[in-house]
C-alpha cells in the first residue's frame, strides 16, 4: 500500500487469522534499514475509553487519541521496559479492516 499523503510505498499487511495481522513497514529514506520489532498493537472498541482506563490505572500516555493517516484512531503507551504499545480503534474503511 502506498502512503496516502506521499504516494511512496508505505506498508504491507499479512493476515494471520481473523482480526489478526502483521504490519510490515517500508523503510524511509535516510532511516536505518535494519529489520526489528517496532511495537505491539491492540484493537479496542472505544479508543477514548481505553485511554481513560490507562489514565485511571496510572499508566503513561505517550500520545493522546488521534486519527492516523490510515483512518484509524490510535493512542500510545509503553511498558516498563520502554516497548511501545499502540491501542487502535479500527475504522471499517481502513486498510487493516479490509485485510
Amino acid at each position: 500500500m502506498n502512503h496516502p499523503k506521499t504516494g511512496e510505498p508505505w506498508i504491507r499487511y499479512i493476515k494471520i487469522a481473523p482480526g489478526q495481522f502483521i504490519e510490515l513497514f517500508y523503510g524511509r529514506k535516510g532511516e536505518n534499514q535494519k529489520s526489528s520489532y517496532n511495537h505491539l498493537c491492540l484493537a479496542v472498541e472505544d479508543i477514548f475509553a481505553a485511554e481513560q482506563l490507562l489514565k485511571d490505572k496510572g499508566l503513561p500516555i505517550d500520545d493522546d487519541p488521534k486519527q492516523g493517516c490510515d483512518g484509524n484512531w490510535q493512542c500510545w503507551t509503553h511498558d516498563p521496559d520502554g516497548n511501545k504499545i499502540e491501542f487502535m480503534k479500527l475504522e471499517p474503511d481502513s486498510p487493516q479492516a479490509k485485510a
